[in-house]
């Protein structure tokens, strides 16, 4: 048995983003930035309701907010007390090479296949197959 740190010091995060509670999408940022930023590649898979987080015409605010308040209050809560927003956070993770992917069957169970997704970040449209092909046989997969 091999220690994959021995022969990899950076396995691939893999994160599947399947949640439309907005704070939940909000940390997988959260987390990929962090990642990132310690030279760690990572892979953000968005799916189901969590797929309107790389929308156009930030299509993330029709994620659910905290509290009974909506995904665009609960953001402005978190910059007020000195909490990257979701905007920076997408900003950061694609200055630091996150790559984002957006699955299709997801698109088309919630009838948004013909959505124009997010036009200043790379999206790579996939599946499952993708996804996992992309992991790797190292890599660590954190469903959300």
């Amino acid at each position: 048995m091999t220690d994959t740190h021995m022969t990899d010091p950076h396995p691939r995060l893999s994160l599947m983003v399947f949640s439309g509670d907005f704070s939940r999408v909000h940390y997988a940022l959260v987390m990929a930035s962090a990642a990132a930023a310690t030279n760690v590649p990572v892979t953000v898979f968005f799916t189901m309701k969590a797929s309107h987080g790389v929308l156009a015409d930030a299509g993330w605010h029709d994620l659910v907010g905290e509290d009974g308040r909506s995904a665009l209050e609960t953001d402005s809560g978190y910059v007020d007390s000195g909490v990257a927003g979701f905007e920076e956070l997408m900003t950061a993770c694609a200055e630091l090479g996150v790559r984002f992917m957006v699955c299709e069957m997801g698109l088309r169970a919630l009838g948004l296949e013909d959505a124009e997704l997010r036009g200043d970040i790379e999206i790579t449209p996939g599946g499952v197959v993708s996804f996992l092909a992309d992991a790797g046989d190292q890599g660590r997969i954190v469903f959300i």
